[in-house]
Parts: C-alpha cells; structure tokens; sequence
C-alpha cells in the first residue's frame, strides 16, 4: 500500500523526513535521511491543477474547459500553486505582477497582440 503524507507529524506537526525507501517488487529497503519533491506536500486538488495547466501547456483557455472553471478561478489557482511551492517571493523581483504577466498571455492568447507584442511588453517587465 502506498501512503501520501501531508502536513507535518500528527503528535508535534514538525515536518516529517523521509527515512525509508522500499522496492515493491524485490523488497530492496534503504535507509537514510530522504528529502521529498516540493510537489509531494501540495493539496491533490493544486496538483492535479498544475497537471492540466502543465498538460494544456499554460493555454488558460484549454485549463477552464477541462477543469470546468471561469478564468479567474484559474488565475486563482495559478496563483495559489506559485506560493504553495514556494515561488512567490522569486515572482515579486519582477516590476510587473503576475496577474499583469497573465492578462498579457490572456491577450494573446485571444489574438488582441501578437507574439512580439507580448514578448516585449513581458520583457520590458523584467
């Protein structure tokens, strides 16, 4: 049986550490100290959102009619994700914010500017 652990441990809520890795098929066991993926602690609902964002390659468009959600509710997820990994503090470097980077990609996407548009208009923001 395999186990997703979330949240830290159930007696203290300290962060878990991985000490155990074993093979299901020839029983192989080591042990040591294990970090696990930035993606393993995120809620299954925000991972499965990035799965389709990442599958739909960012078309926000393709993400709303798979996940049967309105544009903003993207954008919220979107938003959410970035911080649950731990992202939003590289994003605040940037002199534009996210949702002005979206509302640029949400332009183009519907043909309002075209591709050299908005590779400026997002380079200019760096």
């Amino acid at each position: 049986m395999v186990y997703s652990i979330r949240g830290g441990c159930p007696a203290c809520n300290h962060e878990l550490a991985i000490a155990k890795y074993r093979c299901p098929n020839c029983h192989t066991e080591i042990s040591g100290h294990f970090e696990s993926c930035r993606f393993c602690h995120l809620d299954p609902q925000i991972q499965n959102f990035i799965l389709v964002f990442i599958a739909q390659r960012g078309n926000i468009k393709l993400v709303e009619k798979e996940l049967g959600i309105s544009y903003p509710t993207v954008k919220k997820n979107l938003h959410t994700a970035i911080e649950a990994l731990g992202l939003d503090a590289d994003l605040s470097k940037s002199r534009i914010s996210l949702d002005e980077k979206m509302d640029i990609l949400e332009r183009l996407d519907k043909g309002e500017i075209d591709y050299h548009t908005a590779m400026s208009m997002l380079d200019t923001a760096e």
